[in-house]
C-alpha cells in the first residue's frame, strides 16, 4: 500500500479490478482505495499474472503492507515457492518499493508518479539445504510484491484490453467491455469502440427514472454505507464504521476546535446589486459558456478583501512559534460529497480573472461530486468558504479548516423587507459569518475583513475600485 497522500497512514480497499490468474500490464489500474482524503485508483508497474490478492474489499490496510503479488516470470509459480512471503515490506513514499532478489541491481520498479530511486535494499543470501547444488538458477518464475494504483474493470474470464481512459469512458457510459468488439491494434478496445457499443442500446436504468413496469430490485438499491454497517439484533439501530473521509474530517475538526481559539462574527446586508450583476454577467460575451452564480462573486469579493487585509491570510506554526503570512491565496470551497465533507482548493486564486475563477470553481465542484478529488487538491489551502445557504440555512459558526486563520460561511439569500433609500422595500438579503483564529486575527482585523466583504457585495463596483 503506497503513501498516496502526503503522510496518510492507511487506506481502505474499495474495489479490486483484477482477480487471481488475471493478466496485468504496466500502468493498468488494479484496485481503488479510499484514503482519509479521497478515493484513489492504483496502477500496477509490472507486466505479469496476478498471483495473490492479500486483502479483501472493505479492508483497511496500513501504508507499507503488501496488498498484491504478481508473477512477472510467466507461468504459474508453486505456492510453496512464493518468495513474496519473505519479501521486505513495500513502502512507497517517495522511495521506491522493495522487490525480490532477482530484480536488477541499482533500480527498483516504482509507482507511476514516484520516479525511480537507486535500490538500497539488501538481503541476506538464502542458505541452501544440506547437499544441495550451490548455484543453479531456479526455473520457477519470479514473484514480485507491489503496491498499486490503477483504473480498470475486471470481467469474469479473460480481461478485455483497454487503456485506463477508455475503461473510465466505458464505466461512465455503462458499457461492459467484455461485450465490446475491439478494433485497435493487438485487440485493444478504443474510445470509438466504446461509443459504438453504447450508441445502439443506452442503459435505460441509468438515463431515466425507473419505470413502474421495471422497478429495480430492492437489494441493489441499498445505500453503500448501510450495506457495510452492523445492524443490531432488534433492527432499531444501525452502526456505521467511522473511517475514510468522515474519520479524517472528525479528527481534523476536533483538533481545530480545541487548538485554535475560535471567534465568530456576523454581518447581515443587502446583496441586491450583486444579484443583479450576476444576471448581467450571465449574458456577457466574456462569460459565455461559464457558470455565473452568487458564489463566484462572493469568492471574488473575498479575494479583494484579502488583498486589503493580508494578515487574515496566515497560519500559526506552533512548532516554530511563528506566524506564517501567505503571499498567495489557495481558496478552499467546502463540498459535500457521497464520501463526506471535503475542502479542495483553487491554487493561486488571487491571480485569476473572473472568467478563470468561474472555470476553476466549476471544475472543483464537478470533480468533488464525481468523487475524483485528489489528495493534492485538498492540500495547502489558505482560506475557506462554506456555502450553507444552498440548504436554506441563514448562517452558522463554521470551524476552521486546520492550518488556516479564517473561514467564511455564506447564508441563504432571501427576499426580505429592508430599508432602502429611506423606504421599506423588498430586497435580497443575506448573512455572512466569519470564524477566525484569535491567536492570529484580533477583533479589529476580523471585523474590517468581514465588513469589506459585505461592502463589496453591497456595491459590487468595488470589485473594480478596490481591486
Amino acid at each position: 500500500m503506497p503513501d498516496v497522500g502526503e503522510g496518510l497512514t492507511e487506506a481502505e480497499i474499495l474495489k479490486w479490478y483484477v482477480q487471481v490468474g488475471d493478466t496485468v500490464t504496466d500502468g493498468q489500474v488494479v484496485c481503488e482505495v479510499e484514503t482519509a482524503k479521497a478515493a484513489v485508483e492504483l496502477p500496477i508497474p509490472f507486466d505479469g499474472t496476478v498471483h495473490e490478492l492479500r486483502f479483501p474489499e472493505g479492508t483497511t490496510v496500513d501504508v507499507g503492507q503488501v496488498i498484491i503479488s504478481v508473477n512477472v516470470g510467466g507461468g504459474d509459480a508453486p505456492a510453496a515457492e512464493a518468495p513474496v512471503a519473505e519479501a521486505a515490506p513495500v513502502v512507497a513514499a517517495p522511495a521506491a518499493p522493495a522487490v525480490e532478489d532477482e530484480e536488477p541491481k541499482g533500480r527498483q520498479p516504482v509507482l507511476v508518479g514516484y520516479g525511480v530511486a537507486a535500490s538500497s535494499t539488501k538481503r541476506r543470501p538464502r542458505k541452501a539445504p544440506a547437499g544441495a547444488a550451490p548455484a543453479a538458477a531456479p526455473a520457477a518464475p519470479v514473484l514480485v510484491s507491489v503496491p498499486e494504483q490503477l483504473n480498470g474493470h475486471a470481467p469474469a474470464g479473460a480481461r478485455p484490453l483497454a487503456k485506463p481512459p477508455v475503461r473510465k469512458l466505458a464505466k461512465d457510459l455503462g458499457v461492459d467491455l467484455a461485450t465490446v468488439t475491439p478494433t485497435g491494434p493487438d485487440g485493444i478496445i478504443t474510445r470509438e469502440d466504446v461509443h459504438a457499443a453504447a450508441a445502439p442500446a443506452p442503459a435505460p436504468a441509468a438515463l431515466a427514472p425507473a419505470p413502474v413496469a421495471a422497478p429495480a430490485p430492492a437489494p441493489a438499491q441499498a445505500p453503500a454505507p448501510v450495506a457495510a454497517a452492523v445492524v443490531s439484533s432488534d433492527a432499531r439501530e444501525v452502526r456505521i464504521p467511522i473511517k475514510g473521509v468522515r474519520k479524517a474530517t472528525a479528527a481534523a475538526m476536533v483538533g481545530s476546535a480545541f487548538t485554535a481559539p475560535h471567534v465568530t462574527e456576523f454581518v447581515t446586508f443587502d446583496i441586491t446589486r450583486t444579484m443583479k450583476l450576476v444576471e448581467e454577467l450571465k449574458s456577457d460575451k466574456d462569460m459565455a459558456g461559464l457558470r455565473v452564480n452568487p458564489l463566484l462573486l462572493i469568492a471574488k469579493a473575498v479575494l479583494v478583501a484579502v488583498k486589503r487585509n493580508p494578515d487574515i491570510n496566515a497560519a500559526w506554526d506552533e512548532a516554530a512559534q511563528e506566524i506564517v503570512l501567505k503571499q498567495y491565496v489557495n481558496l478552499g470551497i467546502a463540498a459535500a460529497t457521497p464520501r463526506g465533507l471535503i475542502v479542495p482548493n483553487i491554487k493561486d486564486a488571487h491571480a485569476q480573472t473572473l472568467p478563470e475563477l468561474s472555470k476553476s470553481l466549476s471544475e472543483l465542484v464537478s470533480t468533488a461530486r464525481e468523487g475524483k478529488t485528489t489528495p493534492a487538491a485538498m492540500q495547502g489551502g489558505t482560506f475557506t468558504i462554506t456555502n450553507v445557504g444552498v440548504f436554506g440555512v441563514d448562517t452558522g459558526t463554521p470551524i476552521l479548516n486546520p492550518g488556516e486563520a479564517a473561514i467564511l460561511a455564506v447564508g441563504a439569500i432571501k427576499l426580505q423587507p429592508w430599508v432602502h433609500k429611506g423606504k421599506v422595500k423588498a430586497r435580497q438579503v443575506t448573512t455572512l459569518a466569519l470564524s477566525f483564529d484569535h491567536r492570529l486575527v484580533d477583533g479589529e482585523l476580523g471585523s474590517k475583513f468581514l465588513a469589506d466583504i459585505a461592502a463589496i457585495l453591497e456595491q459590487p463596483k468595488r470589485l473594480i475600485t478596490w481591486a
